[in-house]
């Protein structure tokens, strides 16, 4: 500060050492806000003093809320990843021949995620017999009644070695296409529908159908129409196919801990095969839920290629996506 004298007064005698003004001066002020209080250098009287922000200078904007203010986090969104996509890319790898077409539906249990590949609908060929006894397994529950030994035998070679004559008899038992279609009303099947007369493998049906009636038998006890015993009937005869049909989806598993039902069918008309196979497969501890339907196959074998080779493309991918 510049130094003045008052008018009309003597001036006091200099003391020895600068002079210090009795008001507080601010040698430095850095913006640093601790505690609520500002440390400044300020001298009264040659003194040194703390002094707080109140009566030292204007409180400065806080960084921080005050007590009475809730600090407010943005929440950070999960990145989302589009299973369909990766589905379809995925799918790219796998050759289709001309005329043959391929449709694939993929759920992960564990994480209750699903994707699908392709659509319209195709001919059941023999995948439909878990169909028809997941509508037997229905009617014996809403009969408050277990199945009978003989239809306990069918079930299970119609199953296991996918015997036609007790599919048939199963077929008649559950009241043809008018009762597999009522009991797909209550599984959540909405594009299935029963063959004609006695032609249950030709029931029309779609990947995402074939989806809804695997989480009637493999996912939770909430979400099915069918009693937990009824379930574990059904699982343990896909799990203890005949060693010839052990092929299709199970291709995809990292193991053995798999359960399944395949369909192959010749068509009359055009000589082309329908292959198709649904199930539940294991990879890297997580279990998944997989229909693959084709048509249009030059052979059996070509078909059961095609299906196998779809299986594997779409669990890759899937698996990857689950990190």
């Amino acid at each position: 500060m510049d130094r003045h004298r008052s008018r009309g007064r003597r001036a006091r005698p200099a003391r020895r050492g600068p002079l210090r003004h009795t008001a507080v001066a601010v040698v430095a002020l850095t913006g640093v806000v601790a505690a609520g209080a500002v440390y400044v250098q300020a001298h009264t009287h040659g003194r040194k003093g703390l002094v707080s922000s109140a009566s030292a200078a204007p409180a400065l904007p806080s960084a921080s809320p005050s007590a009475d203010e809730e600090e407010t986090v943005e929440p950070v969104a999960e990145p989302t990843v589009d299973r369909e996509a990766l589905l379809a890319r995925a799918m790219r790898s796998v050759a289709v021949a001309d005329g043959a077409r391929v449709s694939v539906a993929v759920r992960a249990v564990h994480a209750d995620e699903s994707a699908g590949y392709g659509d319209g609908t195709f001919d059941t060929a023999s995948i439909v017999k878990v169909d028809i006894l997941a509508a037997l397994l229905l009617r014996a529950q809403d009969a408050d009644r277990h199945l009978t030994a003989q239809e306990k035998a069918y079930a299970t070679a119609m199953i296991e070695d996918s015997d036609n004559a007790s599919a048939s008899a199963l077929w008649a038992a559950i009241g043809r296409a008018d009762g597999l279609d009522a009991a797909n009303e209550r599984f959540g099947l909405t594009a299935t529908r029963g063959g004609d007369g006695e032609l249950w493998g030709l029931t029309r049906t779609t990947a995402a159908d074939q989806l809804a009636l695997l989480r009637q038998v493999f996912g939770a006890n909430s979400d099915s129409e069918l009693a937990p015993a009824s379930r574990d009937y059904l699982r343990d005869l896909m799990g203890t196919i005949a060693a010839g049909q052990r092929w299709g989806v199970s291709a995809a598993a990292d193991g053995t801990d798999w359960a399944l039902k395949n369909g192959w069918l010749p068509r009359t008309a055009t000589g082309l095969w329908d292959v198709n196979s649904i199930g539940r497969v294991s990879v890297d501890g997580r279990d998944y839920l997989v229909a693959v339907l084709s048509d249009g196959n030059a052979t059996q074998d070509a078909g059961v290629s095609l299906v196998e080779a779809a299986s594997k493309a779409a669990l890759t991918a899937f698996d990857a996506a689950q990190g």
